[in-house]
């Protein structure tokens, strides 16, 4: 008789700059503990506007990919001590949105895309405005954590 294997469960978190991140990371975290699931970071280097020079641009690209693995590292200490397990960490370079969706589609075990949701009155932020407007599609569902709760709002959640 065949073994089944049963796939893994990932929350995919998109790691940028954004103040909101937190709050979804952790509704990642406390939704993995939960469900047996597993946490998933993208980090996306986005290509420099700078061209002029070949090897400033060069230089500016290291600067980029280091600064987001000292990012994705840090967030990773953090999913370790609030679920006990490594996330698994993916780096890309190119467009955020493109990125997300080709990772998205090439990995199975991706389940949910969590984001956190900026509390600014000029909007929710350009990868969920293109989420939301249908320009970006993904193929997984999508939960929007309020970058306003408090992280005991957050756990009742969960």
């Amino acid at each position: 008789m065949a073994e089944q294997t049963e796939q893994r469960r990932v929350f995919l978190i998109v790691a940028d700059e954004s103040e909101e991140l937190r709050n979804a990371l952790r509704f990642a975290c406390r939704r993995a503990i939960n469900t047996d699931g597993h946490v998933a970071l993208l980090g996306v280097i986005e290509p420099t506007e700078f061209r002029h020079w070949l090897g400033v641009g060069r230089v500016m690209e290291e600067e980029a990919r280091a600064e987001t693995e000292t990012r994705l590292n840090g967030l990773a200490a953090d999913v370790q001590a609030m679920t006990g397990t490594m996330p698994t960490i993916y780096i890309r370079s190119g467009d955020r949105r493109d990125e997300l969706v080709a990772l998205i589609e090439e990995e199975p075990e991706i389940k949910l895309l969590v984001l956190g949701l900026a509390r600014d009155p000029k909007g929710p932020g350009p990868l969920i405005s293109a989420l939301i407007s249908g320009t970006v599609k993904v193929p997984v569902p999508v939960t929007l954590v309020p970058g306003g709760l408090s992280p005991e709002e957050i756990d009742a959640l969960t």
